[in-house]
């Protein structure tokens, strides 16, 4: 008689993954109900609209952020890197430098949404049309030229802001850190939607992930058609980008943040692992930090400020390893 097979055991990243949703299901049921008083109806509908800000924002840093990582073939690298978050800033400086502040609130939150996606989804294509599918380009090339853009659109900020009232700055500030706590519903549902197309053509790519982390020469060697499929990443990842910095505002290091920590609980680059790992990391840091924020320690700080000062610091650790090897 056969002996019993014994239940096999779970592999360390199916492991992490069970206990990552674990908690990020506890982050959201504690998010959604801690603290809720008066009818559920209206608690629901308030939290559920910010949960799924948040949610959207999470999944949209973390996926492009690892997306980046792999096609540049660096974990230390961010999309940030290429001047989104300093073309976001001189988009808004420009309103308030050209129209006034008054611009700023009258202007449409939805025409304002629009126009600052389109055009950094514009300006970054033109970046890779010109820089990347020309043959004698690279993508290198792409970084560095994406690096001296963001400095110049940091400057051209700068600058604006200088020449601004002590009013209009201040109104300007507030506009430009990053808030997680009010989204306009109409906004959230395009975001919604043009995420869910992104997320259809990134699944389709899904099979070249794990063979464009092995370096452009092994990637063509293996039969990846590699210009285009990066391309396609770039815009994708573009786009993810735009939608998360026109949403709530510029995060520097978070994604940085999320995917290092993917990378280190999974223990491979195999996406089909990272890319969940990242997104729920993701989720558990903005769902259940803004919990703690609001509801436990009632502190009124933006969530941003200490992501970024924790993904600042995991940067600044990654650059000393590599400094030290």
């Amino acid at each position: 008689m056969p002996a019993p097979s014994l239940p096999k055991k779970l592999s360390r990243p199916a492991l992490v993954l069970i206990i990552l949703a674990a908690l990020a299901l506890i982050s959201i049921a504690l998010f959604m109900t801690l603290g809720a008083k008066g009818s559920w109806s209206f608690v629901l509908s308030f939290r559920g609209k910010k949960l799924l800000s948040l949610v959207l924002v999470a999944y949209a840093i973390s996926v492009s952020t690892v997306l980046f990582q792999t096609v540049t073939n660096n974990r230390i690298l961010t999309p940030s890197i290429m001047g989104f978050d300093a073309l976001y800033v001189l988009i808004k400086t420009a309103i308030v430098f050209f129209l006034g502040v008054g611009a700023l609130i009258s202007i449409d939150s939805q025409i304002q949404f629009l126009v600052e996606v389109l055009v950094m989804v514009g300006a970054s294509s033109l970046l890779f049309r010109w820089l990347f599918l020309g043959e004698e380009r690279s993508l290198h090339l792409l970084v560095l030229v994406g690096i001296v853009f963001g400095i110049l659109f940091r400057s051209l900020g700068n600058f604006m802001q200088r020449m601004l009232d002590p009013g209009a700055f201040n109104v300007l500030q507030d506009t430009l850190f990053a808030s997680f706590s009010t989204t306009d519903p109409a906004i959230l549902a395009i975001s919604c939607v043009v995420v869910a197309a992104v997320s259809l053509v990134g699944l389709r790519l899904m099979h070249t992930y794990d063979v464009l982390s092995l370096g452009r020469s092994q990637a063509i060697n293996l039969g990846v058609e590699y210009k285009r499929t990066v391309a396609i990443i770039l815009v994708l990842v573009a786009i993810l980008v735009s939608i998360s910095t026109a949403l709530v505002g510029p995060v520097t290091f978070f994604g940085l943040l999320v995917a290092t920590l993917a990378h280190s609980l999974v223990g491979n680059s195999k996406h089909r692992y990272v890319l969940p790992a990242a997104i729920l990391l993701a989720i558990i840091c903005l769902v259940g930090g803004q919990t703690l924020l609001e509801r436990v320690f009632a502190f009124d700080t933006a969530l941003s400020i200490i992501i970024e000062f924790l993904g600042g610091i995991v940067f600044i650790f990654l650059v000393m390893r590599k400094s030290a090897r």
